[in-house]
């Protein structure tokens, strides 16, 4: 995998969201943030994450749509159950993913991070497949940024976010980074 200019990977499938801006001109992308994501929640498959990340979620297709339709919300990429990967913003741009939240005393994540969604939630185990490609896609990260942190969306936004919870296998992904 191989990243562009504008911070689109390589052997992926992009999907471009239009809920993105420039980040602000000084900031380096120092953290990458991971996020659990099943639309409906608990459900896994189907194009639910896209259409959110797209603004055509369809608000009568589920009750918990009627809710969330209206965000504008994205992430720069999803990591499906099959371990499949998809791209929705360049890395060069902020992505609306972290929301309020704040890193080491730092705040405004967005402008300073990538998000990495995982199709999961806080109730299941993720996919051995998942953390292979998350692997991958982090170490092409930490290459070409100068990622110094990952963290879970709950660390930078305490109380408010709870994912990627308590299934997400935070000392085996230390550990295969640190073999790499």
């Amino acid at each position: 995998m191989r990243i562009d200019a504008a911070g689109w990977l390589s052997d992926c499938t992009h999907i471009a969201s239009p809920n993105h801006d420039a980040r602000p001109a000084d900031a380096a992308i120092t953290l990458a943030v991971i996020h659990a994501i099943s639309l409906p929640p608990g459900e896994f498959g189907g194009g639910a994450i896209a259409d959110l990340f797209l603004n055509r979620l369809d608000p009568a297709a589920h009750p918990y749509f009627a809710a969330i339709a209206g965000q504008r919300v994205s992430a720069h990429f999803l990591i499906r159950r099959d371990g499949g990967l998809v791209q929705f913003v360049p890395c060069a741009r902020r992505a609306w993913h972290a929301g309020a939240s704040c890193w080491r005393g730092r705040e405004r994540c967005n402008d300073f991070s990538l998000g990495i969604e995982l199709e999961g939630d806080d109730h299941s185990d993720f996919a051995p497949v998942q953390y292979l490609t998350l692997r991958a896609l982090l170490d092409v990260l930490r290459r070409h940024y100068p990622i110094a942190a990952i963290a879970g969306h709950a660390d930078i936004a305490p109380g408010r976010k709870t994912d990627p919870g308590p299934h997400f296998a935070w000392r085996e992904l230390a550990t295969s980074l640190a073999t790499a």
